[in-house]
């Protein structure tokens, strides 16, 4: 499993606003070549984002929880690549973002730890953007 959070003053409606517009998405995530969604943001929507120099990949929105969480799930040679993008709102008032990644399957033990460090690089760089973009 792999998780990173932030906390922001941000609104949690101003960021989950950034999320459901999927079209938009390289405002905030610069490793965006190009992304697409097979219609509205909902269970059952198909992401496909591909990513700067390398092959599209697709994600299936497989939970919505309005304004509070989305999980997409990307199927990858055997693998299911889970991701849980959460907002908590703690006691202080600020916002908490929560990338969340849960690797299954059955080479997830050995193929797990060599492409999750490489594909949750980039969150910590990617939600400072996101939370950026949402105080303005």
């Amino acid at each position: 499993m792999y998780e990173h959070d932030v906390e922001t003053d941000a609104a949690p409606e101003a960021i989950w606003r950034l999320w459901t517009d999927v079209e938009n998405w390289g405002a905030w995530n610069a490793d965006i070549e190009s992304i697409t969604i097979s219609g509205p943001f909902a269970v059952g929507a198909e992401i496909v984002m591909t990513p700067s120099g390398q092959d599209p990949v697709r994600l299936g929105v497989a939970e919505v929880k309005a304004g509070e969480l989305f999980v997409d799930e990307a199927r990858i040679e055997g693998l299911v690549l889970r991701t849980t993008h959460r907002l908590d709102r703690g006691d202080t008032g600020r916002t908490r973002v929560v990338y969340r990644m849960e690797i299954t399957g059955a080479a997830a033990d050995v193929v797990g730890p060599e492409i999750g460090p490489a594909i949750t690089s980039d969150w910590p760089a990617t939600m400072a953007a996101l939370v950026e973009l949402a105080l303005a």
